[in-house]
Formats: C-alpha cells, sequence, structure tokens
C-alpha cells in the first residue's frame, strides 16, 4: 500500500461535490421546514405547496420569501 501525501489529500477534500445544490429561485418550497425546491414565482411555488398540503394534510408545508424574508404557510381552505 503506497502511503498517500499531505497534498494529495487536500486536493481530494477540496474536490470533492457539496451536498447541497445552489437555491436559484426568489421562493422556497418548505416542508417540514426543509427546503424542497425552488421557484422564480410566489404562484408557482404556491401552487406545488397546495398540491402537496391537499396529499399530505398533516405536513407543515409553507412557502419562503428568500428576499423579503417572509415565510408564507400553506394551510387548506375550510370547507
Amino acid at each position: 500500500m503506497r502511503a498517500t501525501k499531505k497534498h494529495e489529500r487536500e486536493d481530494t477534500a477540496a474536490e470533492s461535490p457539496s451536498q447541497h445544490k445552489p437555491l436559484e429561485g426568489r421562493f422556497r418550497l418548505q416542508v417540514d421546514r426543509q427546503t424542497k425546491s425552488t421557484y422564480a414565482t410566489l404562484e408557482a411555488a404556491e401552487a406545488a405547496a397546495m398540491a402537496i398540503k391537499k396529499g399530505h394534510p398533516l405536513v407543515h408545508v409553507g412557502v419562503y420569501d428568500r428576499i423579503e424574508g417572509v415565510n408564507k404557510i400553506i394551510q387548506l381552505p375550510e370547507a
């Protein structure tokens, strides 16, 4: 077995890919406070959030505006 030099180990660590995807959209769709995807428009984010909320009414679903810093909680309309 060949010994690894210190500078070879540092290069490998620096090149490892990040698990985090860069967030490009302004609006973040969050399920149970975890960001699942981003959207350019509030309408698209709310539509996706409502679809999730209808399928899973017990989870906490929200849309976060990263520029304004406002979190909107999505709730099902009352019957």
